[in-house]
């Protein structure tokens, strides 16, 4: 046992505290654009897009199938370019703003903000 203890821990593995790699994981999704704490983001709305709302019906990788309230879905697609406040589920309550090229340009979860009011 104590074989197996010692070769842990010459190997790099600090079983006590939080190693150097998981503190380097974290600092990497701390920094994505999809991960920012939800009271520092104000983000600008673009000029030049149209605005829709609605819930998630689905996820497909790139895009949101979004579901308006009227009932009509709509794919809305993103890229990394897009700026995301944080990313959505299925479920969520979300507004894009989408370009003249149907491309997302903005997207915001708007759950937060129907519960504060």
């Amino acid at each position: 046992m104590t074989v197996l203890g010692t070769s842990l821990l010459g190997a790099g593995c600090d079983i006590a505290e939080t190693s150097k790699q998981e503190d380097l994981g974290r600092g990497i999704v701390q920094g994505t654009l999809g991960v920012q704490p939800g009271s520092d983001v104000q983000l600008a709305i673009p000029a030049n897009a149209s605005s829709l709302k609605g819930q998630v019906a689905a996820v497909e990788g790139g895009a949101y199938v979004v579901q308006e309230v009227g009932g009509a879905e709509r794919r809305v697609a993103h890229d990394e370019n897009t700026r995301i406040d944080r990313p959505a589920h299925v479920g969520d309550r979300i507004e894009a703003f989408v370009d003249d090229r149907g491309r997302a340009v903005l997207i915001r979860n708007i759950d937060q903000d129907e519960r504060s009011q």
